[in-house]
């Protein structure tokens, strides 16, 4: 990872999760998440939902099929502004343990909106990166792991 990938995604505010079910029918969803330089974190949080935690679609597809993909951009009217980062990795449902704590404190740091919404004992997706490609068009920054 490059230096302009770290500081790309630990300063973006949101980002894409694309995930797999086990007949490869794929969905998106947009996601809040923390990085701490290996993995990224996003919580199942206590936004309204229609459906239970564990009954939500990109949860039922990480369960089938652990391979993900997030997609973190930048759009500006000037296009010379533009500029993405692709993770593909691997996701698993945390609720405990060293990942966890990690996870729960980064993204309690970043979202204020988290004080008045507590992510205690709530699951989070942990996605270890297993390749990161980007692109900007100021400078045309290219990495293909």
């Amino acid at each position: 990872m490059t230096d302009w990938e770290y500081t790309f995604i630990s300063e973006q505010r949101v980002a894409r999760l694309a995930t797999v079910d086990a007949n490869g029918q794929p969905a998106v969803v947009p996601i809040v998440y923390a990085f701490d330089g290996a993995v990224l974190f996003t919580p199942l949080d206590a936004k309204p939902k229609s459906v239970a935690t564990d009954r939500l679609q990109r949860v039922r597809n990480i369960n089938a099929n652990p391979r993900v993909a997030v997609i973190i951009d930048s759009y500006s009217e000037d296009w010379r502004q533009l500029a993405w980062v692709h993770v593909r990795g691997q996701a698993r449902i945390v609720t405990s343990g060293d990942d966890y704590a990690a996870g729960i404190a980064l993204l309690g740091a970043k979202y204020p909106q988290y004080a008045s919404m507590p992510l205690a004992g709530r699951p989070l997706i942990v996605i270890e990166p297993t390749s990161i490609r980007s692109w900007q068009a100021s400078g045309a920054t290219i990495s293909l792991d």
